[in-house]
Parts: C-alpha cells; sequence; structure tokens
C-alpha cells in the first residue's frame, strides 16, 4: 500500500515538472499512475539505446537500465560523455550508501543544469524502481538532446516537430502531426534520411502499405550510414495504437543532431540568398533610376531648344498659333514630367533608404545624373520657358502694334491720294495765258486757296512718314511696300510744292493785269478752305482706328470726343457765318441783276459741299459714339475678367501657401504614430488633388485672359505663373513629405525601434529644432545628444558629425537624426556575417567552388555568385576556385574585411 502510494506519489510530482519545463499536458508519463507495458518496452529499448551510444565513446555500456544504472558509476559515466564536463570523483565503494552518494552526485549535476527532478530520489535509483528509471533517463535525454532544439524560437519539441514537417513537406504520404501516429508506416523517417541523403534510400519505391519494411529500411540505413543505433523495434511500432512518443522523440531527435551540419549550411546559404536577393533588388531600383534619369533629362535636353528658338513669325495667326502650342506644353506635355521628377526624387530616397538599412554603401548615379544635375536642368527649363513666354506675349503686341499702324498708314495714304489726285494736272495747266482779268485774279485767288490747303495737308504727309518709319522700326513684314508708297506720297509731295511755287510765280508776273476781283467770293473761299479742312479732320479723327487696353483709355478718348462735340456748337456758328457770304453773294447778284455762272472762281467748295460734309460730320459723330460705347462694354468685360482671376487668384495663393506651411508642421508633429502621421498626409494629398479643379478653371480664365490680350492684372500681385509654380511646389513637396514619413515607417520597421521610442526621438528632435524647419544646427545636436546622455568629446562628436551630415551641409535633418540613433544597435547583416556563411559553405576553407555554390543555393543566386565573384589566387585552391572572401567585401562597399 505504501508503495503504491509513493509511486502515485513520484508520478505526479514528475509529471508536473515535465510538463512545466518541456512538454505539453499530453505528454504525460502515464495518466492512471501506471506505465503502459507497451510503452516501457519501447523506452527501455530506445533509452538504452540512446544511453549506449554515448556510453561506447568511454568503452563501455548497459544491458539493463534499472540494473546497470543502481551504483551509479556509469550513469556519472553518461553525465560526463554528453556534458564534456568532469563529475565529483565518485565512491568506490560497494555498500548501499556509497551507490546512494554516487546516484546523488548524479542528480546533484542534473540540477546544477537548470532541471528541476521532483520526487526522484537517489534511493529509489539504487533500488531499481523502473518507472523512476526511465523517468530520470527521459529528463537527461530532454535536458541534453532535445531541450536546445529551437526552430523560429519555439519550444524543444515544438521545434523539433516543426523541423520534422518541415523536412518532410515535400514527400507523398507524409503528413507529420506528432510523434506517435505519424511514424507508425516509417515513411516519415525514411523522408527524413531521403531530404538529407537521397543517395541512401530510393523514396520512390517505398510503398505506404509496407510500414514495417519502411521502418527497417529507416533503422539499417540510420544504424550502418548515419551511427544511429537501433532504438526500436519496427513491430512494436506498428502493433502498438499508439507508438511511445518519448521512444519516438528520443530517436528522431538524433537525426535532427545527425543532420545538424547540414541545417547549418542551409541556415548559411538563406542568409545569403537574402543578402544577394536584397543586392538584386537595389541593382534593379539603380537601373529604374538610371533610366528613368536619362529619359527626363533627354526630355529637357529636347524641350530647350524649342523654348530657346526665338524665331517671330510676321502674321498674327502664326504667332497665336505659337501660344497655343506653348499652352499646350504647359496643359499637357508637362504635367506628366513634373510627376516623374517626383517620382524620380522618391525612388531616390527610397534606394537610399534601403541601402542604408542593408548597410550597403550609398548608390551614386551616373555623372550627369544626380538629383541635383536634375533639379538644376529643371531649374534651366523653367527660366527658359518663362522668357519664351515673355517673348511671346511681347511679340504679339508688337504685331498688334504693327497691324494697327499698317492699317492706319493705308487709310492716311488713300485719304491724302483722293486728295492729291489731279492736283499735278491742276497746276501744270497754262488757263492763265487765255484768261480774262476777272479770271486772272480768280486764278490767283484760287492759287492761293490752294496753297493754304496745302499747307493744311503738310501735317498729313508728315503723319504718313512718322507712321512708315515706326512700321520700319518695329520690322513690319511687308515695309518694302509700305516705304514704296510712302517714297512715292513724298516724292508726289515734293513735285506739288515745286508746281505751287511755279504757278505762283507765273501768276505773280501777270497780277498786275487783273484789277478787280469778287471779295465776297474770295472770302468764302478763304473761310470755306479751312472750315473744310476742319471737317476733313474731323470725319478722319470721327474714323481714326483706336487700341487701347484698359477702361481708363477709353474713357480719355471719350472725353476727348466729348470735347469734340462741344466744339460743334461752335463750328455750325463757322458754317453759318460761311454760308452767309454765299447768300450775300447771291442777294448783291440780285439786287444788282448780276448773272452768276454758279462757280466760285477762287475754290472748289460750294455752299452744297460745306453743308454735305457737314451732315457728314453729323452722322459720324453718333457712329464714333457707338464706336466708342462698344469698346467700353469689351474694356469692362476685360475688367471682369480681371477681376474674376483676382477673385481666384488671391484665394488660391495662399491657400497654396498654408498648404506649405500645414504639412510643414506635420513633418515634425509628434502627435500619434507614423502611421496616423502618414493618414493625415495621404488626406492632405487628396485634399491638394481635390482642389485641382479650381487651378484647372483659373487656368481657364487665364486663357480667356490671353485671349482678349489682357497682360496686367491690378487687382492682384498672382500671376498664373506664381499659381502654376507653387502648385507644382506643393505637389512636390506632399509627395517628398509622404516619401520622407514612408522612409521613417521602413527604418523603425527594419530597425526593429517602437513607436514610443520613435516619438521620444522626435520629441527631442522638434525641442532642439528651433527654427521649426526639420533641421538643426550642430551646436543644438550637440546639446540634444548630451539630453540623452551621451558624454561627447571633440573627437568622438566630430566623428558622429561625419555619419549625420556627409556631405557637410552643416545641418542635421530628421531622417540622419533617426538613423543614426538606431545605427549602433540595431541587428543587420554585415560582410563579417555574409563571410562567415560563405565559410559554412565552402567547409571551412578559404575558397569557394562552382559546384559548391550551385549545390548549395538557388539557381539564380548562384550564377549571380558565380557572375560577380573573382578568382581565388592562394595556392591551395584548385583551378576555377572563387574568392567568396572580397565579394562579401564588396557587398558592403569595404575594402577589406
Amino acid at each position: 500500500m505504501m508503495a503504491v502510494e509513493t509511486q502515485a506519489q513520484y508520478n505526479t510530482s514528475y509529471m508536473m515538472s515535465e510538463e512545466h519545463q518541456y512538454m505539453s499536458p499530453e505528454d504525460e508519463w502515464d495518466r492512471d499512475l501506471l506505465l503502459d507495458p507497451a510503452w516501457e518496452k519501447q523506452q527501455r529499448k530506445t533509452f538504452t539505446a540512446w544511453c549506449n551510444s554515448h556510453l561506447r565513446k568511454a568503452g563501455t555500456q548497459i544491458e539493463n537500465i534499472e540494473d546497470d544504472f543502481r551504483n551509479g558509476l556509469k550513469l556519472m559515466l553518461l553525465l560526463e560523455v554528453i556534458s564534456g564536463e568532469r563529475l565529483p570523483k565518485p565512491d568506490k565503494g560497494k555498500m548501499r550508501f556509497h551507490k546512494i552518494a554516487n546516484v546523488n552526485k548524479a542528480l546533484d549535476f542534473i540540477c546544477s543544469k537548470g532541471v528541476k527532478l521532483v520526487s526522484i530520489g537517489a534511493e529509489e535509483i539504487v533500488d531499481g524502481n523502473t518507472k523512476m528509471t526511465l523517468g530520470m533517463i527521459w529528463t537527461i535525454i530532454l535536458r541534453f538532446a532535445i531541450q536546445d532544439i529551437s526552430v523560429e524560437e519555439t519550444s524543444a519539441k515544438e521545434g523539433l516537430l516543426l523541423w520534422c514537417q518541415r523536412k518532410t513537406a515535400p514527400y507523398r504520404n507524409v503528413n507529420v502531426q506528432n510523434f506517435h501516429i505519424s511514424w507508425k508506416d516509417g515513411l516519415a523517417l525514411c523522408a527524413l534520411i531521403h531530404r538529407h541523403r537521397p543517395d541512401l534510400i530510393d523514396y520512390s519505391k517505398l510503398r505506404k502499405d509496407d510500414p514495417i519494411g519502411n521502418l527497417n529500411t529507416a533503422f539499417e540505413v540510420a544504424e550502418k550510414y548515419l551511427d544511429i543505433p537501433k532504438m526500436l523495434d519496427a513491430e512494436d511500432i506498428v502493433n502498438t495504437p499508439k507508438p511511445d512518443e518519448k521512444a519516438i522523440m528520443t530517436y528522431v531527435s538524433c537525426f535532427y543532431h545527425a543532420f545538424a551540419g547540414a541545417e547549418q549550411a542551409e541556415t548559411a546559404a538563406n542568409r545569403i540568398c537574402k543578402v544577394l536577393a536584397v543586392n538584386q533588388e537595389n541593382e534593379k531600383l539603380m537601373e529604374e533610376y538610371e533610366k528613368l534619369a536619362s529619359e527626363l533629362l533627354e526630355w529637357i535636353r529636347k524641350t530647350i531648344p524649342w523654348l530657346e528658338n526665338r524665331m517671330a513669325e510676321q502674321q498674327m495667326r502664326a504667332m497665336q498659333q505659337k501660344l497655343e502650342d506653348f499652352r499646350d506644353y504647359r496643359r499637357i506635355h508637362k504635367p506628366p514630367r513634373v510627376q516623374e521628377k517626383c517620382q524620380l526624387e522618391i525612388n531616390f530616397n527610397t534606394l537610399q533608404t534601403k541601402l542604408r538599412l542593408s548597410n550597403r554603401p550609398a548608390f551614386m548615379p551616373s555623372e550627369g545624373k544626380m538629383v541635383s544635375d536634375i533639379a538644376n536642368a529643371w531649374k534651366g527649363l523653367e527660366q527658359v520657358e518663362k522668357g519664351y513666354e515673355e517673348w511671346l506675349l511681347t511679340e504679339i503686341r508688337r504685331l498688334e502694334r504693327l497691324d494697327h499702324l499698317a492699317e492706319k498708314f493705308k487709310q492716311k495714304c488713300s485719304l491724302h491720294q483722293s486728295w492729291t489726285s489731279g492736283k499735278e494736272e491742276l497746276l501744270s495747266m497754262k488757263d492763265y495765258e487765255s484768261a480774262s482779268l476777272m479770271e486772272i485774279r480768280a486764278l490767283m485767288r484760287k492759287h492761293e486757296a490752294f496753297e493754304s490747303d496745302l499747307a493744311a495737308h503738310q501735317d498729313r504727309v508728315e503723319q504718313i512718314a512718322a507712321i512708315a518709319q515706326e512700321l520700319n522700326e518695329l520690322d513690319y513684314h511687308d515695309a518694302s511696300s509700305v516705304n514704296a508708297r510712302c517714297q512715292g506720297i513724298c516724292d508726289q509731295w515734293d513735285n506739288l510744292g515745286t508746281l505751287t511755287q511755279k504757278r505762283r510765280d507765273s501768276l505773280e508776273r501777270v497780277e498786275k493785269l487783273w484789277e478787280t476781283i469778287d471779295q465776297l467770293y474770295l472770302e468764302f473761299a478763304k473761310r470755306a478752305a479751312p472750315f473744310n479742312n476742319w471737317m476733313d479732320g474731323a470725319m478722319e479723327d470721327l474714323q481714326d482706328m483706336f487700341i487701347v487696353h484698359s477702361t481708363e483709355e477709353i474713357h480719355s478718348l471719350i472725353t476727348a470726343h466729348d470735347q469734340f462735340k462741344a466744339t460743334l456748337p461752335e463750328a455750325d456758328k463757322e458754317r453759318m457765318a460761311t454760308m452767309g457770304i454765299q447768300s450775300e453773294i447771291v442777294k448783291i447778284a440780285q439786287t444788282y441783276g448780276i448773272k452768276l455762272s454758279g462757280v466760285n472762281p477762287y475754290t472748289n467748295l460750294s455752299p452744297q459741299d460745306i453743308t454735305n460734309k457737314w451732315e457728314a460730320v453729323k452722322h459720324l459723330v453718333p457712329l464714333r459714339d457707338q464706336m466708342l460705347q462698344e469698346e467700353v462694354a469689351r474694356q469692362q468685360a476685360n475688367e471682369r475678367l480681371r477681376r474674376q482671376f483676382a477673385a481666384q487668384a488671391n484665394i488660391i495663393g495662399p491657400w497654396i501657401q498654408t498648404k506649405m506651411e500645414e504639412i510643414g508642421h506635420v513633418s515634425v508633429d509628434i502627435a500619434g504614430s507614423l502611421e496616423e502621421q502618414m493618414n493625415n498626409l495621404k488626406q492632405y494629398e487628396q485634399n491638394i488633388i481635390n482642389y485641382k479643379c479650381n487651378i484647372d478653371k483659373l487656368e481657364g480664365d487665364h486663357q480667356l485672359s490671353q485671349e482678349s490680350l489682357i497682360f496686367d492684372n491690378k487687382h492682384t500681385n498672382y500671376t498664373m505663373e506664381h499659381i502654376r509654380v507653387g502648385w507644382e511646389q506643393l505637389l512636390t513637396t506632399i509627395a517628398r513629405t509622404i516619401n520622407e514619413v514612408e522612409n521613417q515607417i521602413l527604418t523603425r520597421d527594419a530597425k526593429g525601434i517602437s513607436q514610443e521610442q520613435l516619438n521620444e526621438f522626435r520629441a527631442s528632435f522638434n525641442h532642439f529644432d528651433r527654427k521649426r524647419n526639420g533641421m538643426m544646427d550642430p551646436d543644438d545636436f550637440r546639446a540634444c545628444l548630451i539630453s540623452m546622455g551621451y558624454d561627447l568629446g571633440e573627437v568622438e562628436f566630430a566623428r558622429i558629425m561625419t555619419l549625420v551630415d556627409s556631405n557637410n551641409t552643416g545641418v542635421v535633418t530628421f531622417q540622419a537624426f533617426i538613423d543614426f540613433m538606431t545605427r549602433e544597435t540595431a541587428e543587420t547583416d554585415t560582410a563579417d556575417q555574409v563571410m562567415a556563411s560563405f565559410k559554412i559553405l565552402a567547409s571551412d576553407k578559404a575558397y569557394i567552388t562552382v559546384d559548391e555554390l550551385r549545390r548549395e543555393l538557388p539557381a539564380e543566386q548562384a550564377e549571380y555568385c558565380i557572375s560577380r565573384m573573382t578568382r581565388y589566387i592562394g595556392a591551395d585552391g584548385p583551378s576555377g576556385a572563387l574568392d567568396y572572401i572580397s565579394f562579401s567585401s564588396a557587398l558592403y562597399g569595404e575594402s577589406d574585411l
């Protein structure tokens, strides 16, 4: 009865200790407090074979596990072999207390390794208690054969099970779920052997319905080739409903240790593959950057000559087409390139971050393709672009002015030529040779009137010459015809002057022959001629073309027109006075019975001519009023366009500036996580994208203004160019800021720092960021480091500054600060680690062969290494050996490990 109680107490206590240390609740020795006979048989055989596999190294073995450990001597020897340590010297006596002392020394050694042996006493072992002895051996197996097995940080049993599952996953009819039923058909054991040594077993010939044959095959091969003793009987496993889990685990753990070297090589191969994959991805990103940079620079190179081509067109339509082409360039062709430039900067920053996180040297683009080179090229493009637009508008104004002057020139020439028509013939007449005295005197007065008329037309000729000169100075396309016509008018005018002088000389020579003159006719002629000239000038002014660009200018013309209309009553008095002279002539003729010829001998102007011209002037006045009012309406419409554009621009401009400032605040704000900050920035970005419709509407108003030839706007300081540049900078800034946060997330995750740590870093940075511009100067950076516990000397601080400010800009950015704070403690692959991995694959040799690379690495990574490794130059290497040491250094940009 006492024995049963003692055994029950042992079972319960041992089971609790073992479960706590290594096993899950299902790994109990005996739920009914008694060990299953079949399991006991399997354990006795397996544990005995396991102990002998170690004892034979000391030249001994055991036959009966419960008897041969009773004196404690072989138990102490077993512990020395498997631990590699020396135990206390055993007692040599054969008395019971000597045996108990030796067993206690063994048990004390087991406890010193962190194993709790609850209720296992030396007396039970000395007395040959089978269950206690088996429990003790299982504890030793767990501690020295299984406990250190760990796959992906799992417990010993789970780690061993996961290792078996991974190794047997590719094999048919194998599904390892536990350490009992899953092994009954023997296929799992055969799969483990075939996975590591395919030369020992032909797995394709194994059958699931031959479990005994499969088990015996595995046992024999393991014993013969792997030095794993046979610890189990195939019949016992097959004929037992549930094989003993501890026996199976013990046997399987021998396979794990037997293949440990292969596992080490596989781990090394995986590390190398990871490093090579990172390198290949980085090289791909570098190639993509180079390609995108080349395409963008080539586009800029081809676009600049087009914008630098300032060959002016002679026709307004052609210049307006150039302006339309430029607008298409701005609306259609340039925006995708702006996005490409922004994406290029983002890709460059992301690549540098990945290189920094993988401990690689920074990427240096090929010559002329740095981000700064692209920025300079882009700046040059925008400078040329701005100059081109200014040139286009200047040319359009010039052509507009030329068209106006050319039309005015033609009008004045037509009026002048109409006036001069027949004048040369008239001056060349010899009518005075056969005229009467009265007719001679009449001819003399008529000639005086003509001279007065000629002098009045001198201003028009001078105006024609001045317009022609201005057309030449403005490079009018048809200047040759203008010059020819002007020259013809000037030549004709000189000839008229010469003829006039000749006719006067002729008339004066015979003037003394004339005695009478009709004073009234003369007075009429004298008053009618200037009045007629005034009406001609008035008609010319009323029909004169004009060009204005503001409401002030058109109101100035209206004021001048109103002033002209105010002179009409006085002019009408002059007309009435002139017509009164003609009435007086008629009255005198009627009074004295003079028969009038109806023609004034001193002028070609008749009273009817004066009346007709006066009516024409009165008719032109309301037409001029209408023309001016139409121009007022057009200028008012232009003013509305100016105000409409200004109203939007005065909103959009400050909005862009506000968003720029808000983005700057978000980039240094420590409230919330990086993901929350990213969400805020994404929302900002979406709001900005949604705002694009306002920019497009403003572009439409700007285009309407240009089509209406509006080139100034006093209602706003913002031009469309300002808005475009601000908008492009806003898009670039939000994209660059999002990329910076993405890089911070990438850095945080890669370096393994917590959000709290990152917030602490950000709070410290913001505290010493005096200017709130996302940068610290060296003095503030030193103060920040001291506040975080750094003891800095001048040399150490100089070393740190070379890390955080490698380009010697004189400032420390937040990204550089984060990189420094995480660089020292982060676990990253290094050149030494990669070299050590290659050394494992090379079996500790200083070189590696092509066959070894192709055997241990996936095909793509193997060929990558072969194509980049240099030949090994040592004398101890075979032909074709490769130098993995220099290759490992080159991966990290080091010249020497």
